[in-house]
């Protein structure tokens, strides 16, 4: 697998319980690097703007009220199968579905509230990376280690 890029969120509620750390090390321990990262807080415009793909599904109005109700962290994951690796830690967007040991079946709540956002696919990983990172905010380097 070639090394690349993902967005991941650690989303509102996952923020408000203190699992960002937590969160992070999961990713790092599976062999992912922390590219960038920002705790944010997104405007409502902001949240439609960036779930707009999904503006006429019904949980559009619900996922932006909650996505923008507090302080979010993006970070950009890279490694070898980033996309893939992110979503296997990730677990099932229903943690009720998700497989054991995920973040998603520990500290999802529900399908809105599941802990985490990740990319799933490399153009939707580019789109959502710009999205919040500007080039000088990338710390990450695909080609070689430090």
């Amino acid at each position: 697998m070639a090394s690349e890029r993902t967005l991941s969120i650690i989303k509102p509620d996952a923020v408000a319980r203190g699992l960002i750390g937590e969160i992070l090390r999961r990713f790092e321990a599976a062999g992912l690097r922390i590219a960038g990262a920002k705790l944010l807080h997104l405007s409502l415009e902001q949240a439609r703007a960036f779930y707009a793909v999904h503006k006429e599904r019904p949980f559009y109005p619900g996922l932006t009220e909650y996505m923008s109700a507090g302080p979010i962290l993006v970070s950009i994951l890279e490694g070898e199968g980033a996309i893939m690796k992110n979503r296997e830690i990730m677990g099932a967007t229903d943690p009720a579905k998700a497989a054991p040991g995920t973040i998603r079946r520990e500290w999802g709540r529900d399908v809105e509230k599941n802990a985490v956002h990740g990319s799933d696919g490399p153009e939707t990983a580019a789109w959502e990376i710009a999205f919040f990172f500007k080039p000088s905010d990338l710390h990450g380097n695909l080609k070689s280690e430090i």
